[in-house]
């Protein structure tokens, strides 16, 4: 009897070191997708500023439109994910360009 109270407590013991790592595993899942996400974001957003850059090296005016980039300077978006917001106010200031996930 003694016996099959010591297997029970394991037992416990170890169904509550599972629950506890799933959760552990699930919670660092969730932070590591949302960092990813906003580490993706800041990226798009420095690849389209980095295309306007250089379109203003090389053409002397920053392009008044995102498609300009995508079409001219090789510059490849994922429009189906995320909405990119490319606002030009003049052709010799640098872009506005904001970029959010959709979902």
């Amino acid at each position: 009897m003694y016996q099959e109270g010591k297997k029970k407590h394991w037992l416990l013991r170890l169904a509550g070191a599972a629950l506890l790592a799933a959760a552990l595993w699930l919670g660092a899942d969730r932070w590591w997708g949302r960092d990813l996400s906003r580490q993706t974001v800041r990226s798009i957003r420095e690849a389209v500023s980095r295309s306007a850059a250089q379109c203003y090296a090389v053409e002397g005016a920053y392009p008044s439109s995102l498609e300009y980039l995508e079409k001219n300077y090789g510059l490849v978006l994922n429009h189906d994910r995320y909405y990119i917001v490319y606002e030009a106010f003049s052709s010799n200031l640098p872009p506005t360009v904001e970029v959010l996930e959709k979902g």
